[in-house]
């Protein structure tokens, strides 16, 4: 068995094998997470439907690091394909400064994103919400059944809990099955007929396709002695390309100088960080209105010849840039930008794994020494009174 093109006893051997297997399952991981909310989906839109109704509902996105980027990739499409506004803010805001975030009079549908549930700021931002909010509800998406977060509140009057299916409770250390499985449920949820069960498909054929035919040449990309790695996205791609950062943060445990960035805000000073040893890597919006942006910045970084290496993600070939540096994903040339983010997280994942991997690093935990967990550790959460 192989998975990236490793087999399974190299993988083992150099204890990359979970992660390597959790890239590659995620299509499957997709297809059953559609299945489960095909199944619930009578009950999920009972508990939803009256909330609708609320002139004034809020809706917040929350988790924790990677699961907080689910937010931050949702909320554009959400705030841009529904009648409610969304807004993305992290547990780990929510709980050290929620009077600056909840509003008491106004009612509050939280979903909570979290792999394990066992974050100590997930079940306490439920708990704040609760407090505070006088009208509150909740829709918990998790991986793990029996984590805090779930086990906690799953029987509550105002709670919804979505147990996804059990193999996208990822086993490495870094968030992949989970991550995309809880940002796809979301989609399914809530922007239908946008991201309707067709396009689903089309992502998870597209997405496997990628992953079979262009995994060799990410290999040799990453394996380029290179300092820094800036990802650049508009709108939700801005989410997309925090969490591309953080995975190739996570698996060199810090060895690489990872950023991200839009397109337009990447001039307003972090630029300055390109050098002869920075790879910036570009994910194109398909709206032909954003697109132009995200091509000057390109343009514009071809004619600065201060780059290691320009890499472009695109549905479709561009004309207007160089087609050597593209990465081009098949049949998704006039579909939502949510709907490339899947294979476009796909490529980060992919690229941070072969990194880690040829650095040496013990990629399923790339920090054995503790510093950073699976699970986070040493948070004290302490009382709050409004």
């Amino acid at each position: 068995m192989e998975y990236l093109g490793l087999k399974t006893e190299l993988l083992e051997q150099a204890q990359a094998f979970w992660t390597a297997k959790e890239i590659c399952q995620q299509p499957d991981c997709w297809q059953q997470t559609m299945a489960l909310i095909d199944n619930q989906r009578q009950a999920i839109d009972h508990f939803l439907a009256p909330l609708f109704e609320k002139k004034a509902l809020r809706i917040i996105l929350t988790g924790a690091g990677t699961s907080a980027f689910s937010g931050e990739v949702l909320v554009p499409f959400f705030n841009q394909l529904t009648k409610h506004q969304a807004a993305a803010i992290a547990t780990t805001d929510l709980v050290s400064n929620p009077y600056q975030y909840l509003d008491s009079d106004t009612p509050t549908l939280l979903i909570s994103f979290a792999r394990s549930g066992n974050s100590p700021e997930s079940a306490t931002a439920v708990q704040l919400v609760n407090q505070v909010v006088k009208h509150s509800y909740h829709l918990i998406i998790t991986c793990n059944q029996h984590g805090k977060l779930y086990q906690d509140y799953h029987h509550c009057d105002n709670v919804y809990a979505l147990a996804l299916p059990p193999q996208t409770n990822d086993n490495g250390f870094a968030m992949t099955s989970s991550f995309s499985s809880m940002t796809l449920a979301t989609a399914i949820i809530f922007l239908q007929p946008h991201f309707a069960p067709t396009l689903v498909k089309q992502v998870i054929n597209t997405t496997t396709q990628f992953i079979q035919q262009q995994h060799k040449r990410i290999k040799t990309i990453a394996a380029q002695e290179v300092e820094r790695i800036v990802y650049l996205g508009s709108g939700g791609f801005k989410g997309l390309a925090q969490e591309s950062a953080l995975k190739l943060l996570e698996l060199t445990a810090g060895e690489v100088v990872a950023m991200y960035d839009t397109p337009l805000g990447f001039r307003h000073g972090p630029k300055s960080i390109i050098n002869n040893q920075t790879i910036v890597i570009v994910y194109l919006s398909n709206n032909p209105y954003t697109r132009q942006y995200d091509i000057d910045l390109c343009q514009e970084i071809l004619r600065d010849q201060k780059v290691k290496e320009l890499l472009i993600l695109t549905s479709k070939p561009e004309p207007a840039l160089p087609q050597h540096l593209q990465f081009c994903l098949d049949g998704l040339a006039d579909e939502t930008d949510l709907a490339l983010a899947f294979p476009y997280v796909v490529f980060a994942q992919m690229f941070s794994f072969y990194r880690s991997l040829l650095s040496g690093h013990t990629t399923d935990n790339p920090c054995p020494s503790g510093e950073v967990n699976r699970v986070v550790q040493g948070v004290i959460i302490h009382p709050y009174q409004p």
